[in-house]
């Protein structure tokens, strides 16, 4: 059984202030855990599982300071509503604060606060191979839970950014900037891209005013039915489909 010190501790990395404290955050269930498993990149502190988890993944964590657990305990230290076999504690990825924009599309995210969008624009902005996403401060923290779950494991092969929108796209003028808008230039009028940024707003407010006078080309997507609005990941998903050259 689990010392309630352990589990406090676990416990408190539910916390926006203790994750950037320890600089660790939890990650939870056997897909999430194996795919940090099985990249290099990734430091995980600790596992606490259940035994059978962990004979089924004996070869892949050798080096790894592992603790077998009840379902008890596992119910006490999870984030889910569900608890999965496997909860890991994992350090803070290494953040490239300046990356080279050239030759790439970058996302660029005005206060997108749902975690469960954040993630899914994490898993979609890996799936497209896109490396860096830029995040107002008041996004949602790509290392809450929520966020962590809906990303499957991509949040480590994304580098994600926290800054001022407004004066990083002002820094970064020389790469063309599109805005996903209501109003717009068709999106299926476009051409594919290999370069740009692509700002992505709020999920009820849009982006706001003084970043999206910053855009060079609006894009909108055609709407046929009587929706008012996408879903902030799906626009996401939907333009990039469109504007990457395979």
């Amino acid at each position: 059984m689990l010392s309630k010190v352990r589990v406090k501790y676990i416990q408190s990395l539910g916390q926006k202030k203790s994750r950037n404290t320890e600089e660790a955050f939890i990650a939870e269930g056997p897909k999430i855990v194996d795919e940090f498993l099985t990249d290099l990149s990734v430091n995980i502190k600790h596992i606490y599982a259940l035994k059978k988890w962990i004979d089924h993944n004996k070869s892949k964590i050798s080096k790894i300071e592992v603790t077998e657990i009840e379902e008890t305990d596992l119910e006490r230290i999870s984030q889910l509503k569900t608890p999965n076999e496997v909860l890991a504690v994992v350090s803070k990825f290494e953040t490239i604060e300046s990356p080279d924009l050239k030759n790439r599309i970058t996302l660029a995210l005005d206060t997108i606060q749902d975690p469960g969008n954040m993630g899914t624009i994490i898993r979609i902005a890996d799936w497209f191979g896109i490396k860096n996403i830029i995040c107002t401060p008041d996004s949602a923290d790509i290392y809450n839970s929520k966020v962590v779950q809906a990303t499957m494991g991509s949040l480590a092969r994304v580098n994600i950014i926290y800054a001022e929108l407004e004066n990083w796209l002002k820094e970064n003028k020389g790469i063309k900037i599109y805005a996903a808008a209501l109003s717009g230039k068709p999106l299926n009028s476009m051409d594919k891209i290999t370069e740009g940024i692509l700002i992505i707003g709020n999920e009820s407010k849009g982006i706001h005013e003084n970043i999206l006078t910053l855009a060079h080309e609006k894009i909108s997507i055609l709407r046929i039915g009587k929706a008012e609005s996408l879903n902030a990941a799906v626009s996401a998903g939907i333009i990039l489909s469109h504007l990457i050259k395979g």
